[in-house]
């Protein structure tokens, strides 16, 4: 089963190096955070708040390719954690109406997904999982 979430939070701490992007359950308590790079961390950021950087960034062009060859990215999933590695799909739609699942770092599927303004989900798996191994 998988469940609605929402980007809650992005924390960048520079002393540290560590930047972690929270997600929140939609109408519920749980939350996902997942350890990120300060590039995607940014790269979130400047989806976040719809900035149009001067040339595309590479989430941009994502969504342009996608968009250009007919395809509607529908919804992004974070469907595993394995050894503490968090895995992500995009879900795209082709022109011929056929869902893909493209495999995709959760750091990059939520800058997609924010930029494609599409929903994003988590397997219930995956946030029990979170919840009992105390991330």
């Amino acid at each position: 089963m998988i469940v609605e979430a929402e980007l809650f939070e992005i924390r960048i701490n520079e002393t540290e190096g560590e930047q972690i992007v929270v997600l929140t359950e939609k109408g519920g308590d749980r939350r996902l955070p997942i350890l990120i790079g300060i590039c995607e961390a940014h790269a979130i950021q400047i989806g976040v708040h719809r900035i149009q950087p001067p040339r595309p960034w590479t989430h941009d062009l994502l969504c342009s390719v996608i968009d250009t060859l007919g395809g509607k990215i529908s919804r992004i999933v974070i469907n595993d954690l394995s050894d503490r590695t968090y895995y992500a799909r995009l879900m795209v739609n082709g022109e011929d109406g056929e869902e893909k699942e493209i495999d995709a770092r959760p750091s990059d599927a939520i800058a997609v997904a924010v930029r494609a303004g599409c929903p994003i989900f988590v397997e219930d798996t995956v946030l029990e999982q979170n919840r009992s191994e105390g991330f």
